[in-house]
């Protein structure tokens, strides 16, 4: 059973070294456990996906470029989230008619990532 994530939640990347944190500002009204709940707008890169650690995808432009300079020995760079388009779960409740995220989300990174959730933040009430 999938979960609401709210506002400080652990996000990962395929693409990532380390885990990042996703930030909720797609709205501040709705609460759980004192943290705002996740909607899927909540897909701004560095405003709510921050980045996770550093990036080894060649489709990164600043990966390919430092991995071609040493002579193809892949050279994993700072991470800078792209995502491409909004998150996608299974359906549960709305906020303001917009779809709360829940731990079984996905995000796609331009650079050829899928971006997770790891800990939705909180475990205290299911949708």
């Amino acid at each position: 059973m999938a979960f609401p994530v709210v506002s400080g939640a652990s996000i990962s990347c395929t693409m990532g070294a380390s885990p990042g944190q996703l930030i909720v500002t797609s709205q501040l009204a709705v609460m759980m456990g004192g943290k705002p709940v996740a909607t899927i707008q909540d897909a701004a890169p560095i405003t709510n996906v921050c980045p996770c650690g550093m990036c080894s995808s060649l489709a990164n432009p600043s990966v390919a470029s430092a991995t071609a300079a040493a002579m193809g020995v892949l050279t994993p760079m700072p991470c800078v989230p792209s995502p491409a388009g909004v998150w996608a779960c299974s359906p549960g409740s709305l906020i303001g008619g917009v779809p709360v995220l829940l731990s079984d989300g996905k995000l796609m990174c331009a650079y050829g990532g899928a971006i997770s959730i790891v800990m939705p933040a909180q475990q205290q009430v299911m949708t």
